[in-house]
């Protein structure tokens, strides 16, 4: 067939190029509809995953100021002497190092005196 004819010849009243018009615009309206659904899920899925990593931020940021806090030496300080009883070394405790073999035998014979 023809260019000429293409143009000229008829089907049932219409011309075959307009049959052919109104199918490749079926088709390109169908295509354009699937790949605009099909990037609208992908948008959907990005927010999430936006969404996602805000809710991570901002409970790792809460964590960060947990730990801050319970991390503080004044705090630590506080509850090892309330709840352990722990407090400053007095100075009669502090020992130097010509004192450490006097305190090694005496905790030796004190723990010989707990074995017996």
């Amino acid at each position: 067939m023809t260019l000429p004819k293409l143009f000229t010849r008829r089907v049932r009243g219409v011309r075959l190029v307009e049959i052919w018009a109104w199918g490749v615009l079926v088709a390109l309206v169908a295509g354009l509809y699937l790949i605009k659904g099909l990037g609208w899920g992908e948008r959907a899925e990005i927010a999430q995953v936006t969404d996602d990593i805000a809710e991570e931020s901002r409970s790792i940021r809460l964590l960060d100021a947990e730990v801050a806090y319970l991390e503080q030496p004044e705090r630590i300080a506080r509850l090892s002497e309330q709840q352990l009883g722990m407090g400053p070394t007095p100075g009669a405790r502090e020992a130097t190092p010509q004192d450490l073999p006097r305190i090694a035998q005496a905790h030796a014979a004190q723990a010989e005196g707990v074995a017996q």
